[in-house]
């Protein structure tokens, strides 16, 4: 399969991996970021009041 032809979700993926190694970003690090970043989005999808596959169950 294409990169062209992958969902939006995992182009964005892709990117943020490029992006981290490129910058030789520690994997504990990112990992910490990218659970502020998901809490962040989260919060986000709940005040617009977003149902999304993609919270937790019960948010």
């Amino acid at each position: 399969m294409s990169l062209e032809n992958a969902s939006p979700e995992l182009q964005l993926a892709v990117d943020l991996i490029y992006l981290l190694e490129c910058n030789e970003i520690d994997p504990t690090t990112a990992l910490a970021a990218l659970d502020i970043v998901r809490q962040d989005y989260q919060e986000k999808i709940q005040r617009a009041g977003i149902t999304s596959p993609y919270l937790p169950a019960g948010q």
